[in-house]
């Protein structure tokens, strides 16, 4: 008899399968799950590692279907404001970090929220305050907007002349003036000055982002811009490939190309090349990224009806459709035809609607083709696009940890959704009881990337004990999902969409990537979910984290 490399008894096993099953053992041999069941002590030896999960819960690795590792592992590196929450906190953080870095001809960092703002929108002459004779940029923590001081302004060239560009706005004041912030295209008036970061600060952003994502038993996941979105500054691809070659990443990793909304049909021979360059490891490039709206909050999230003023009266704006939407149908339908994955950004009904629309082109074109396109965000879906998406095979991948009420949500999006609208949101009840494929990821650094704090927010439609930011009752409970559907989601639903056939369940000859709770969440009220933490993680049968 073989014995087993690595053997895990003494609790339960979430196998991840479509019938939910638990085991109580599992044992890995030469990187892959060998048996599954009730008891393997026959196959322990005198060489065989045995962990005692003493009552706790084994689950596959964690794949996160959307996320940004390279960008938040840079954020970490740079001005991080992501742990913060007001204005002066902010603005004591980047002094303290300007002073600690005077040689840097840029302060770089992000990850503020839009809430500890007025509007959402803070000024240059705050940040003025604590930086005046180095430009200053900082992206929020969506990532759509970006709070610059005046210098920063100056060296771009941004006045009151300046027009706003198609995909983007430039926040001003009541004279007309730039006021600091710059929301989605207009981010790239500045972003297109900051300095390259050379490869080996890429490597050390992804190694960082990718033994923080370890931390929370995270072993694959989906890059969802790998490519230059407003500039040269920071293309995570280099960096993917390198570590891919020396064996650095230890993750597994699809990266989605990024579609440059500023170009058109021509780009996708530049695409097809970059994936034909872009094996190395565990990396693989497939799928393309297509970003067709931006966010509710600054009002470019592409909405079928006018957004409302936030006293019920309508705007005359309906948010930006960052790709025309013929052009999208001819885009997706060429690049399915090319064996690519779709993963595109949608939050307003819009938006979903269009790239609904834009596969449904493909599949008229091309037929099924079984490249598993996906639509991320999905934070307003019309009732009348649920079934859509399992009539077209297109997953829904939440960002199961926003669906919750909290200052942003109160105060900035619900007042100009509407009452309508804002019952539309992040329908993962209606998705499931429509039969929809469902995956999950968390967007880092936009938000943490703990799987266990997006799940609890599933479950219970509340804030994770670790996320609380007020208390507030569960959002549009009737939407909530079980336990077991949402795990399901965040293994074997994005392994689907990451194209990791051989891991997201524990089932025999699949790869052992895993992940060890500290505790049985099942065996445990749905409100402790959040507290969950993990213990350890596995690529292959090599542990990768312990706690």
């Amino acid at each position: 008899m073989t014995h087993a490399d690595l053997v895990f008894h003494g609790g339960r096993a979430f196998l991840s399968d479509a019938a939910r099953s638990t085991a109580r053992a599992v044992a890995v041999t030469g990187g892959r799950i060998s048996a599954v069941g009730h008891d393997l002590s026959a196959l322990i030896g005198p060489r065989t590692e045995v962990i005692d999960l003493a009552g706790r819960l084994l689950v596959p690795g964690f794949q996160d279907a959307h996320v940004h590792p390279v960008w938040g592992g840079l954020d970490m590196l740079r001005c991080d404001l992501a742990p913060l929450a007001t204005r002066d906190e902010y603005l004591a953080r980047i002094a303290e970090y300007a002073g600690a870095h005077p040689d840097d001809d840029w302060i770089l960092g992000g990850g503020w929220q839009m809430s500890a703002f007025p509007g959402g929108t803070p000024t240059a002459a705050d940040l003025d305050t604590v930086v005046q004779n180095r430009p200053a940029f900082l992206p929020n923590r969506d990532g759509h907007g970006a709070w610059v001081n005046s210098r920063a302004l100056e060296l771009a060239g941004i006045t009151r002349e300046t027009p706003d560009p198609a995909d983007g706005r430039i926040e001003r004041d009541a004279a007309g003036n730039p006021s600091g912030t710059l929301h989605e295209g207009a981010m790239g008036l500045v972003n297109r000055l900051l300095p390259p970061e050379p490869l080996s600060r890429l490597q050390e952003a992804l190694l960082k982002g990718q033994q923080y994502l370890h931390s929370y038993g995270v072993t694959a996941w989906q890059d969802a811009i790998v490519g230059t979105e407003y500039g040269d500054a920071g293309d995570p691809l280099p960096a993917y490939v390198a570590a891919g070659s020396s064996g650095a990443l230890t993750g597994r990793v699809l990266g989605a190309l990024w579609w440059d909304r500023s170009r058109g049909l021509e780009q996708i021979d530049d695409i097809v090349a970059r994936r034909a360059a872009s094996t190395a490891g565990r990396f693989s490039a497939r799928s393309v990224k297509i970003m067709q709206d931006g966010v509710a909050e600054n009002f470019t999230a592409a909405m079928l009806e006018p957004y409302c003023d936030g006293h019920g009266h309508p705007r005359e704006d309906s948010g930006i459709s960052f790709v025309e939407p013929e052009l999208l149908k001819e885009a997706a339908s060429r690049l399915d035809a090319l064996g690519f994955a779709l993963h595109f950004h949608a939050i307003g009904d819009r938006a979903v609607r269009e790239c609904l629309d834009a596969v449904e082109a493909a599949l008229g074109r091309n037929g099924p083709r079984g490249n598993r396109h996906h639509i991320s965000h999905i934070q307003v879906v019309h009732p009348d696009d649920i079934p859509r998406f399992r009539a077209l095979d297109v997953t829904a991948n939440m960002q199961m940890l926003w669906a919750t009420l909290e200052p942003q949500m109160v105060d900035l999006t619900i007042p100009f959704l509407g009452d309508t609208r804002s019952a539309w949101q992040y329908p993962f009840g209606d998705l499931l009881r429509s039969g929809a494929a469902l995956a999950a990821g968390s967007d880092w650094s936009v938000s943490t990337p703990n799987p266990l704090a997006a799940i609890h927010v599933a479950v219970n439609r509340r804030s994770a004990p670790t996320e609380w930011e007020g208390d507030y009752d569960p959002f549009l409970p009737e939407q909530a999902i079980d336990l077991g559907t949402a795990l399901a989601a965040y293994t074997a639903g994005s392994a689907r969409v990451n194209h990791l056939d051989e891991t997201g369940t524990i089932a025999v000859g699949m790869l052992a990537d895993l992940a060890l709770l500290d505790r049985d969440p099942f065996e445990h009220p749905a409100e402790e979910i959040g507290l969950t933490e993990v213990l350890g993680t596995w690529v292959e049968g090599e542990r990768v984290y312990e706690a």
